[in-house]
């Protein structure tokens, strides 16, 4: 499974519900209003559901296990890549105000749910999924606090105010039902309906991704720009994996978190910051050319670093 022909396969079908998504959208079948309404049953309903059904189907994790390390290593490697990212744009020409606060932010988050979720899940199970969810959690206050704090000079108090959102609420709940052993105990109606409700999540948050990229193209912006773009890609898909990859192979980490650090570094951009930067003034289209460019690319060596990174874990 671990060839490059067989995780490409793997990889696919991602990439096919992104195509159905901007299809859906180019026929008017996925109008704004419903993809906005799509979109808050993934992120406040599916996605919890999700989270929870993961942590009830996963062994117990106990108060010692490496895997807690999650959090920390998620947080470590967000903000390493701001710097970095910020680092290169400037050494690149890139200036606050010009697009450099934008170009770091969108850079240093790798998309950390949506692709590496079915992947993992594909390849080694709930167990796996348990663990990267508890890792996600670190990326997320990554963003909230040194990542608005970046982008827009905002207040690391208020960031810590989103960083309870449902997902996180979600994941405590699950791992509160994982490590006192009540997931042997609930009732199977409740557990099967959490279990169809977390299966929408994915192909579902997949759809509104691929109508929100078909919209930029359609708005005729500029997508690619040598430098936004083929920076982007030289951070995102080549330096920063090497920076994961060591981490997953250096320290004395859990397998299945060895696992996620493979996955996650092989990731291209998240495209959140694309919402977020226009959210706190930043520059969009700066972030729609590394999410664009990235993911148009990552299709290609997405299998690459995973293969060499399990081989490299030994898993």
């Amino acid at each position: 499974m671990n060839d490059y022909f067989s995780i490409f396969l793997l990889i696919l079908p991602v990439f096919a519900m992104l195509a159905i998504g901007m299809a859906l959208r180019w026929k008017g079948w996925l109008d704004g209003s419903v993809e906005k309404g799509m979109t808050i049953l993934v992120v406040k309903v599916f996605y919890p559901c999700l989270i929870v059904n993961a942590m009830i189907n996963a062994e117990p994790f106990e108060v010692g296990s490496g895997s807690l390390w999650g959090p920390v290593v998620g947080f470590g490697t967000v903000t390493f890549g701001f710097l970095v990212a910020s680092l290169l744009g400037r050494a690149c020409g890139m200036k606050k105000g010009s697009g450099l606060r934008t170009f770091a932010f969108s850079t240093g988050i790798y998309n950390y749910g949506y692709l590496p979720i079915p992947l993992m899940e594909s390849m080694f199970g709930s167990n796996e999924l348990a663990v990267l969810f508890i890792h996600n959690v670190g990326i997320e206050v990554g963003i909230w606090t040194v990542g608005i704090s970046f982008l827009a000079g905002g207040s690391i108090k208020d960031g810590f105010r989103k960083i309870f959102n449902p997902m996180v609420m979600a994941l405590v709940i699950g791992l509160a039902i994982n490590m006192s052993g009540l997931s042997q105990h609930l009732p199977q109606v409740a557990t099967r309906t959490v279990a169809l409700l977390g299966g929408c999540a994915v192909p579902l948050g997949l759809l509104a991704i691929g109508t929100n990229l078909f919209d930029h193209i359609r708005s005729g912006e500029r997508l690619w720009n040598v430098r936004d773009s083929l920076l982007g890609m030289v951070l995102r898909l080549g330096l920063l994996p090497c920076v994961g990859l060591w981490i997953a192979w250096y320290f004395p980490l859990s397998i299945e978190l060895k696992r996620v650090l493979v996955f996650q570094s092989a990731m291209p951009a998240g495209i959140m910051p694309i919402l977020i930067a226009k959210h706190y003034g930043g520059l969009p289209i700066v972030a729609v050319r590394v999410v664009m460019a990235t993911t148009a690319v990552g299709m290609l060596t997405m299998p690459l670093w995973i293969r060499f990174g399990l081989d490299l874990i030994g898993s």
